[in-house]
């Protein structure tokens, strides 16, 4: 076991230190008493090199956060599956861990005190607090990237469900018979209306290679015929998720987060009136931009971190 990073000089009870693990880079950074996440840094996740090694290089960039830093707590999220009562990554396929110990591993590692959380989860809390999501009670995060998944936000908490498995929008089936899904479905949304999606369809209807999910949206601004029609077919079944949602949740907002959201109103005007379409009795909800990009699962992560101090600071 290493020697803790924060054994040589006394922490910092005002810090926490965050990390943010994805499946190409993760995001590290510090925050202090309010909580706010101040810059993050990125480094490569090399998920190609196998679970072990992704392992090794979260706790290296744990361990120069913690020295540069000196926290008093650390909060980690990862994507997937995640039991944050026991503290484990169930399944985190991008990343190659089952059943991974994570919050054990760091706070052997740190000697720290460390929250585990759900990526998605967390960045929804952070807009809950500090973001897009404030001032609502009920809300959805939904950041649509390579995958889309949400966050379901009541009360200001996420909803975790009772297999911690709560969120997964993305393999909603809005195509039956469709596309065969990694999940193993066929029709999931994700093969649809994810960028990663976008793009492979495109692809598939033109030929050609290395166009992204934004070069799609771009060139269905600029009349091309083909990036419209996968442009509008993906923004379509995203309503027809959002639809499924909102009337089983009755959210008062709709929080839009990931790369797509940043084509603006482009994506979202189209969104807005494709769900308010298809809603007959229900309370059309607010859908608006996420405020946090893409540290809103960092920032969370550095909310959590502060939560779990507060809470031993309460017993």
């Amino acid at each position: 076991m290493t020697t803790p990073a924060t054994a040589a000089t006394p922490a910092t009870p005002a810090t926490v230190i965050a990390l943010d693990v994805g499946g190409t880079a993760i995001k590290g950074g510090a925050a202090g008493e309010d909580g706010v996440l101040r810059g993050t840094d990125h480094r490569p996740t090399g998920a190609e090199r196998g679970p072990d090694a992704v392992l090794e290089t979260v706790l290296a960039a744990a361990r120069r956060l913690a020295e540069r830093h000196r926290p008093a707590a650390v909060g980690i999220v990862v994507p997937g599956i995640v039991d944050e009562a026991s503290g484990t990554a169930v399944l985190a396929a991008n990343l190659g861990w089952r059943r991974l110990p994570v919050r054990a591993r760091l706070a052997e590692e740190l000697g720290l005190p460390v929250a585990l959380g759900h990526d998605v989860r967390a960045g929804g809390l952070a807009e809950a607090r500090i973001g897009a999501g404030r001032g609502s009670r009920d809300f959805l995060f939904v950041p649509v990237g390579t995958g889309i998944a949400a966050a379901v936000v009541s009360d200001g908490r996420a909803v975790t469900g009772s297999h911690t498995r709560a969120g997964e929008l993305g393999h909603l089936v809005v195509r039956p018979g469709g596309d065969r899904c990694p999940c193993g479905g066929r029709g999931c949304l994700e093969t649809v209306a994810s960028a990663a999606a976008i793009a492979r369809r495109y692809a598939a209807a033109t030929g050609e290679g290395g166009v992204t999910a934004e070069d799609v949206g771009e060139r269905a601004a600029a009349g091309d015929p083909t990036a419209a029609a996968v442009w509008t077919e993906a923004v379509e079944a995203l309503a027809d998720a959002l639809t499924t949602a909102v009337t089983l949740l009755d959210p008062e907002r709709i929080v839009i987060g990931g790369g797509l959201a940043r084509a603006g109103e482009r994506y979202l005007a189209p969104l807005r009136a494709a769900v308010a379409g298809r809603l007959t009795f229900q309370r059309p909800p607010e859908i608006v931009p996420a405020a946090l990009g893409h540290r809103a699962g960092c920032q969370g992560a550095a909310l959590l971190a502060r939560d779990l101090l507060r809470r031993k600071a309460e017993r």
